[in-house]
């Protein structure tokens, strides 16, 4: 392979990277109240296109390129941006790993299937140990105010919150970007791998 070939080839995926990225970023603002203050977006489904078409390394560019430019207009002095970095890396890490063993359909499911097990688990931890926490910080609250908040009822305690609605929110959040990428990356799959004339 000539120098030539491989910059081009260079350039072409950071362009990709770049229009993923874009697109991961308008999908940012995009919000859908679904329980409490957990609001579903659907931004990560062009970081896992990415990071299913080109490894999982273009894939983590992809979102931090889309969390650094949502703090342009961070309402959480950064840290929401950070906890959907690593809630998202959670996700698409494992997946594309998983996929790129392998790539077939089944791989891709069982991938995105352990990434959703990952993200739960990474989300309630960073609920639990930094978003909580900032949030009672920056609204001068404690966790009884916090779960008054939130609004859930039967919901009366931290755990319960973790577990009751955090960790469900992120099932349901995991469980709808992996369906709605499984349904448009063979469709998008040209324009992904950089095929189309």
């Amino acid at each position: 392979m000539t120098s030539t070939t491989k910059s081009r080839l260079s350039v072409a995926t950071m362009t990709r990277i770049a229009i993923l990225a874009a697109a991961a970023s308008i999908l940012f603002l995009i919000e859908i109240p679904i329980v409490a203050f957990y609001k579903l977006d659907l931004s990560n489904i062009p970081v896992l296109l990415g990071a299913f078409s080109m490894g999982p390394i273009p894939g983590v560019i992809i979102l931090a390129l889309k969390s650094a430019i949502g703090l342009l207009h961070s309402s959480s002095a950064g840290v929401g941006e950070l906890a959907d970095f690593v809630m998202g890396a959670a996700l698409i890490i494992p997946a594309s790993v998983i996929y790129h063993r392998n790539k077939s359909r089944k791989n891709a499911i069982v991938g995105m299937a352990i990434g959703t097990i990952c993200m739960v688990i990474v989300g309630v931890l960073m609920n639990k140990w930094v978003m909580l926490p900032f949030y009672m910080g920056a609204f001068h609250m404690d966790m009884d105010g916090i779960i008054k908040a939130a609004g859930v009822a039967g919901v009366d305690s931290e755990w319960k919150l973790l577990l009751l609605v955090t960790g469900p929110f992120n099932l349901l959040k995991g469980v709808v970007l992996s369906i709605v990428t499984a349904l448009i990356y063979k469709p998008l799959s040209p324009i992904l791998h950089g095929k189309m004339r």
